[in-house]
């Protein structure tokens, strides 16, 4: 999940963005700016269950002539990149987003006291998704990074755990929209592998 701010020409706006489970593009003016708070998996805004917010099913608000946007019942300033951690800080205090242990647990692999079936639930109401589709998507940006990294398309294939070329391609197709030979290319701009500095 994650809190965007969209600066163009003649708009500025606050969009709750969920989590993507396929690989889409998104078009991007030249004359815009955006900047975006991106939560950990495993965070979650309690009054907006995130299984509304999957796959671009997006919320946009729209930002007052004061530079202020209404979310879930209260009036918030425009966060931006130096107050970040501070603002998810006062979104956490006062109850907007919170975190899931259980699914933090499960990301990290760590024996708990609940069911299978109760880990999946928490994990697919918190983040949108279950844990087996997380996994296959961590896989795939995995292995593009082996990929844009120099790894051969064999040695991603062994090293990522796939069972053959082609279900690395399918994989890669479906999850990242890219073909391992164009990664490797470097044929197009990947979102998730953007660093900041």
């Amino acid at each position: 999940m994650e809190l965007v701010v969209t600066r163009l020409a003649d708009l500025t706006m606050v969009t709750v963005r969920g989590p993507e489970t396929r690989a889409t593009t998104i078009n991007c003016p030249p004359d815009g700016e955006w900047a975006a708070i991106r939560f950990r998996l495993g965070v979650h805004m309690p009054a907006l269950p995130t299984h509304l917010l999957v796959d671009h099913h997006d919320v946009d608000l729209p930002v007052a002539a004061d530079g202020s946007f209404a979310l879930l019942g209260s009036r918030w300033p425009l966060p931006d990149l130096e107050n970040a951690e501070r603002y998810a800080d006062a979104l956490a205090r006062r109850g907007v987003i919170a975190r899931d242990d259980v699914v933090e647990a499960a990301i990290r692999g760590d024996r708990q006291p609940l069911t299978l079936r109760s880990v999946q639930r928490h994990f697919r109401h918190t983040t949108g998704m279950t844990h087996g589709l997380f996994r296959q998507i961590e896989r795939a940006r995995y292995a593009t990074t082996l990929l844009r990294d120099g790894a051969s398309i064999l040695d991603t294939v062994h090293a990522a755990g796939y069972f053959d070329q082609p279900h690395l391609t399918r994989s890669l197709k479906v999850l990242i929209g890219e073909t391992p030979a164009s990664v490797m290319r470097h044929d197009v701009q990947l979102s998730f592998l953007y660093k900041t500095g």
